[in-house]
């Protein structure tokens, strides 16, 4: 493994337990460089801490010079003990932004792999986007719930938003997906794909016209208006372009690590999904030493890129007007309800705020859950709330402030009759909520 940064390879979610063995996946940094580590998924003797046997999401990446790694899977996996399943969610191959080195569709990046548990064998694989150029890796744990007909069925969460209902035994779709053309790049050596594929359920808007930027100011509209005119943005899979190209949704999110929750009577889904507008800028590398001398805002909003190996470094950032909301039309963030039988959208709930007092949604970072009692809860936006909604509507019954920031998935358990609701509340740096040590637990009448 390379030493030059030891901070570039973590390991970022629990590891996966399936009967004597701990799975693990890893964290690898992003738009560092070409070569970094490959996205091995390795299994351990829980006993001994012997290797198992190991994954290679990209074993192509070897054939590439520079070598590409990648395609890891930093997320949380999921495991079906009956069927000795682990589901394997997987993020981009390196570097993000420039895939000219990394040529064809880079399976089984940006992906749900299944892989034979006790053997690490493939079984099946759905890429939800080909040659990724967005950074839209999945973030988010495969939720593993039962079809209509009783059906092992498993359900993913995407960046875009999109959500993938399939066969958990085959990988065959339950709800219909299909192949869409999509904008083709114009930088030099790259080649995008032609087609993406489409779910039946998509939960956040795609793409933005100038007509629909948004600012509490007239003022704020005409910036966030020019600011789109100047940018490639022909909706979503725009590729990312030397004047900038508006990524819509962003590169948080749809959904994020947070992932989903399921009520199995309702066959309802509920997820928390940001709503922010990323732009992305590529620069090609005899430029890049100057434009990171350039004034620059705080890494929320923007951040370079090296792309060490590529003929591309880049500039990414959320785009946010004068005022320092975003240029689209809140809300920002929410919690959202689908049947995942019919794909239909049951209710939205604004999460958060980005201006007090009004419902406007914020980003977010953390996931919700359900009880039997049909609450759901959930934390993860920047106001610092825990809050319960009603499972039928969405409207919020309950909240409370944390001491910090809850960018956590609360849990729940029972305990001598009571139930309790416990939540870590460590705040984000990047997302800038207050920071601290907590963790709060709360009983349930």
């Amino acid at each position: 493994m390379a030493t030059e940064w030891r901070g570039g390879y973590q390991v970022t979610s629990a590891p996966a337990l399936s009967k004597d063995l701990v799975i693990v996946g890893s964290s690898i940094a992003d738009n560092w460089k070409v070569d970094t580590e490959r996205g091995i998924v390795r299994a351990f003797d829980v006993r001994t801490g012997k290797l198992r046997w190991t994954w290679n999401p990209s074993p192509w990446a070897d054939d590439t010079k520079p070598r590409t790694g990648g395609a890891n899977a930093w997320s949380t996996l999921s495991v079906d003990p009956e069927q000795d399943l682990v589901f394997i969610p997987t993020g981009s191959a390196s570097p993000d932004y420039y895939g000219g080195i990394r040529k064809g569709d880079n399976k089984w990046a940006n992906s749900v792999v299944a892989l034979r548990a006790s053997t690490g064998e493939f079984v099946w694989g759905f890429q939800v986007v080909h040659h990724d150029l967005w950074d839209y890796d999945v973030a988010a744990q495969p939720l593993l719930f039962d079809w209509k007909d009783g059906t092992p069925a498993v359900a993913i969460n995407t960046k875009m938003g999109h959500v993938f209902v399939l066969n958990r035994l085959t990988g065959a779709p339950l709800l219909p997906v299909e192949e869409r053309p999509v904008p083709q790049t114009d930088i030099p050596g790259e080649q995008g794909s032609p087609t993406q594929p489409f779910s039946t359920i998509s939960l956040v808007p795609e793409g933005l016209a100038p007509s629909e930027a948004w600012g509490p100011t007239p003022e704020d509209v005409k910036w966030c208006q020019d600011k789109i005119k100047a940018s490639r943005s022909e909706g979503i899979f725009t590729p990312p372009s030397l004047k900038g190209t508006i990524v819509f949704p962003g590169n948080v999110g749809g959904v994020n690590w947070g992932s989903a929750t399921y009520d199995p009577q309702r066959h309802f889904m509920v997820v928390n999904t940001n709503r922010l507008i990323a732009w992305v800028k590529l620069i090609p590398r005899e430029k890049f030493e100057t434009e990171t001398n350039k004034e620059q805002d705080n890494r929320i909003y923007g951040e370079f890129g090296e792309q060490s190996g590529a003929p591309y470094g880049l500039y990414r950032s959320f785009i946010f007007s004068p005022s320092k909301l975003p240029c689209n039309a809140p809300p920002w963030g929410t919690t959202k309800a689908v049947d995942l039988f019919s794909g239909k959208q049951i209710w939205d709930a604004p999460l958060g705020t980005l201006v007090p007092g009004e419902q406007t949604g914020s980003i977010n970072l953390g996931g919700p859950i359900i009880t039997a009692g049909g609450l759901v809860f959930t934390s993860a936006s920047t106001d610092l709330y825990l809050r319960a909604l009603d499972i039928e509507t969405g409207k919020e019954l309950w909240k409370y402030q944390l001491p910090a920031g809850g960018q956590a998935t609360p849990m729940t358990y029972s305990l001598n009759g009571k139930q309790y609701l416990v939540i870590a509340a460590g705040g984000h740096g990047k997302l800038g909520t207050k920071q601290g040590d907590y963790v709060l637990a709360f009983t349930l009448p």
